[in-house]
């Protein structure tokens, strides 16, 4: 193994990021949805082909398309910007200026390190600042930047940034705490651990209101 890929492999193993931007070519969409499918459906036999596996077998000859399908379609979704939620607000006409926290939210991702998965819940929170958005927005903000290659510090900063833009303010939050199979399956393989990350933007900043939403997270659910 030569030194660059001694080098490239540590950062991998070190989950460091080098953006909180995801890193994108330029010419990243110059192809099509089905375009890209049937180039991935090629890699992906080539991969098994390699492996040794018989792509006869009835288990197996469908397993590239599968494959190509679910990365374009599904789990890599996320990186289509044609597939970011909608950013409508609406008037906060009742008045709520007190925190409104959305947690346990369902984070499904993929580390872009070995391309395996990240499984775990976030807990996001905001202080209105006259707009409010609907509660299934907060859910399809993390949900769509999950579904990429992630790293889970950039994806904590990228659902804060998204709900500042789409609300007009600074005061949002979001906490997430996932497995990495990448951890837990490979490696160390320490099925126990868990990675926590967090990201606090205006009056979360403050420690008072970063507690109180901390505390809100604690508070079990009666149903």
């Amino acid at each position: 193994m030569t030194n660059n890929e001694d080098f490239t492999d540590e950062i991998g193993n070190n989950h460091i990021a080098s953006s909180d931007q995801t890193p994108l070519r330029k010419d990243a969409f110059e192809i099509n949805d089905d375009e890209k499918i049937e180039l991935i459906k090629k890699d992906v036999e080539h991969i098994l082909t390699t492996l040794g596996m018989d792509l006869t077998d009835d288990s197996l000859k469908g397993t590239p398309n599968r494959v190509a399908k679910m990365f374009v379609k599904e789990i890599f979704g996320g990186l289509n910007p044609n597939k970011k939620p909608s950013s409508s607000t609406f008037e906060n006409k009742y008045k709520y200026n007190e925190m409104l926290v959305e947690k346990n939210i369902t984070v499904y991702s993929t580390c872009e390190h070995h391309l395996l998965p990240i499984v775990g819940r976030a807990h996001v929170a905001y202080i209105s600042k006259g707009t409010v958005v609907g509660l299934s927005k907060m859910n399809r903000i993390v949900d769509y930047y999950a579904k990429r290659p992630q790293v889970q510090e950039r994806l904590t900063i990228q659902i804060v940034k998204e709900l500042q833009k789409v609300l007009g303010t600074e005061d949002v939050a979001c906490i997430i705490d996932a497995k990495h199979l990448c951890v837990n399956s490979r490696g160390i393989r320490d099925i126990e651990s868990s990675t926590v990350t967090a990201e606090f933007g205006g009056k979360f900043k403050e420690e008072a209101t970063r507690k109180e939403f901390i505390e809100y997270i604690k508070l079990e659910t009666t149903f």
